[in-house]
């Protein structure tokens, strides 16, 4: 569940190993990409947490933010 923590959109997924996380990161990407809105992520090992805010709206959250979220949840449906 996305939660805001200091004004950004944020969420770890924890999965099965690095494989697996790597694997969802590259899913995340491509869309990200397709949206032209990047995420600022993290991994180590099996957990990704990713921040969303949009840089050039002075760090907002704005709705860019929310349909990225989206498009990642529904990778984990």
């Amino acid at each position: 569940m996305w939660k805001e923590i200091n004004g950004k959109l944020e969420q770890t997924f924890t999965f099965k190993d690095f494989s697996e996380a790597f694997a969802f990161m590259t899913r995340v990407a491509f869309i990200a990409e397709s949206m032209q809105h990047h995420p600022d992520w993290f991994n180590e090992y099996n957990k990704v947490k990713i921040s969303l805010c949009t840089h050039e709206k002075d760090d907002k959250i704005t709705k860019k933010d929310r349909q990225l979220a989206k498009a990642i949840d529904k990778l984990r449906q």
